[in-house]
Order: structure tokens, then C-alpha cells, then sequence
């Protein structure tokens, strides 16, 4: 094996953004650690490789999962150039209509998950004095929207951790990307979405959005493999942003809910200021 390249750690690339960003990473001659709950659902990727690629079962939700695989990596390729938590799945379902187990559970893989990778790669990053950290958030981690606030809550809690950590490891060599697609091309409406119970007088505010989930997949506008590229490209970058919008959708979306913002903190400006004690 040629020791060139960067070497990727990815969650969840059996489908989605994973598996996009591990087919785009060995297309520019890096080394894959390919992580799913199923990785017999990894051969291709293995194929595809020709000798880059080692797989791995990892649910991240087991710490000591986690913990062997960044140990596997270290051990296969020496080292950790970039760390991609892309692992998770939707949901749907208005506030009241949530099970808090579920919740729960969404929260311990997209949020607590991404955490436990992250804090076991980092001592190795930190040792290197390089690396990146990749968080596959949505532009659902900057707004929300009826029916959506399961799964925006634990984007939203990965941004606001992603934020702080990138400025705590800075110092380090240590770059974090914040990842927001909007609406792309992959299985996010099927089998990778929950569906919470109905309470019928939410339709009024959530049956658009839960109608928009059942006929979404294979209309999405965004391409991943595009997406995947422009990663790749961002972390090549010196200036390197925060936060990478991916997509028509969610340029515009974000933009507007920034204005909606800026515009609620200058209306109530005046009266947000007198707090002081007199």
C-alpha cells in the first residue's frame, strides 16, 4: 500500500453522504476506514479501493465500538487525517407526538454518536498536530420547521458543540467543518426516516411536511457525489469556512431565517438593552 494521501475515518457509509464522501475521498487517491452498522454492505467500496480501504462494524452508539475502531484505524494506516460523523437517520413528527424514547435514541446517534467519535480521534489529531473534523449536520441544524424538531434539535446541538470545538482545537492545527445540505438525492426519506404516531389535530401544521418525507426520495435536487467533491475542496482550502451550506435550498433558506433573525433583534432592540440595574 502506497503511504500517500489522507487518511478518512467516515460513520455511516453504507448509504448517503458516507458513502459519497468515501467513493469521492478514493477518488483522490486517500485511504478509507469504512464504518456501518452492516459492513458486509461495504464490498464495493472495498473493491473500489484496490487496497485503500479496510471496513469496520460500528454502531456509535457503542463506546467501546468507537474506541476500537479509531484504534483499527491508527493501527491499518498509522494515522487519522479526517474524521466525517455522517451516521444518522430522520425523523418526523410533531413535538407532542414524539416518544421520548425515541428522541432519545435519535439524539444518542446523531448527537451523543458523533460526540464519542470525535472525542476518541482527537487525541490522536492532537498528537499529529493536524486533521479535520467533518460534521454532517443539515441546514436543519441553523432553522427548523413543523414536524422537524427531533431531528433539528440534535443538528442543532451538534452545531452548537461543533462551534466550540472548533475554536478549542485551533490552536492545534485542528480544523471542524459544519456541513449543511439541503435536500439531496440519497434514501433520507425511506427507511432511514422515523415516522412518529399521528395526533390528527396536527395536520393542520405538520401534513405538508410529513406528506413531503413519504414522496421525496428520488426528487431531491442535490447531487451527493457533487457534494462530496465541494467537501473535499473545502478541506483543501486555507480559508476553510465554519459552516458550508450545500445546495439552492439551503443557501436560500438559511438566508432568510438569518434575516428573520436580524430582524427580530433590531425590533426589539430598545427594550432588550434596558436590563441593566439602574
Amino acid at each position: 500500500m502506497t503511504e500517500t494521501g489522507r487518511v478518512w475515518l467516515i460513520t455511516g457509509t453504507s448509504a448517503g453522504f458516507g458513502r459519497a464522501l468515501a467513493l469521492a475521498a478514493l477518488a483522490s487517491g486517500d485511504r478509507v476506514m469504512a464504518t456501518a452498522r452492516q459492513p458486509d454492505r461495504l464490498a464495493d467500496l472495498v473493491s473500489i479501493g484496490q487496497g485503500r480501504v479496510r471496513t469496520a462494524a460500528l454502531d456509535v452508539t457503542d463506546d467501546a465500538r468507537v474506541a476500537a475502531v479509531v484504534a483499527q484505524t491508527i493501527a491499518e494506516f498509522g494515522r487519522i487525517d479526517v474524521v466525517v460523523n455522517s451516521a444518522g437517520h430522520g425523523s418526523v413528527g410533531a413535538v407532542e407526538e414524539l416518544d421520548l424514547a425515541d428522541l432519545r435514541a435519535l439524539l444518542d446517534v446523531m448527537f451523543f454518536g458523533a460526540v464519542a467519535v470525535t472525542k476518541a480521534a482527537l487525541p490522536h489529531l492532537r498528537a499529529q498536530r493536524s486533521g479535520a473534523i467533518v460534521q454532517l449536520s443539515s441546514m436543519g441544524g441553523q432553522l427548523s420547521m413543523p414536524g422537524f424538531g427531533a431531528y433539528c434539535a440534535a443538528k442543532f446541538a451538534l452545531e452548537g458543540l461543533s462551534e466550540a470545538l472548533a475554536a478549542e482545537v485551533a490552536p492545534f492545527g485542528i480544523r471542524v467543518l459544519i456541513v449543511e445540505p439541503g435536500a439531496f438525492r440519497t434514501e433520507f426519506g425511506g427507511a432511514r426516516m422515523h415516522r412518529s404516531r399521528v395526533i390528527e389535530e396536527y395536520a393542520v401544521s405538520t401534513a405538508s411536511t410529513r406528506a413531503a418525507v413519504d414522496t421525496m426520495d428520488g426528487t431531491q435536487p442535490g447531487d451527493p457525489g457533487k457534494a462530496a467533491r465541494a467537501i473535499l475542496e473545502i478541506l483543501d482550502s486555507p480559508a476553510a469556512p465554519l459552516r458550508l451550506a450545500l445546495g439552492n435550498d439551503a443557501v436560500e433558506l438559511i438566508a432568510a431565517h438569518h434575516e428573520l433573525l436580524r430582524a427580530d433583534l433590531a425590533g426589539w432592540e430598545k427594550l432588550s438593552r434596558a436590563m441593566d440595574l439602574d
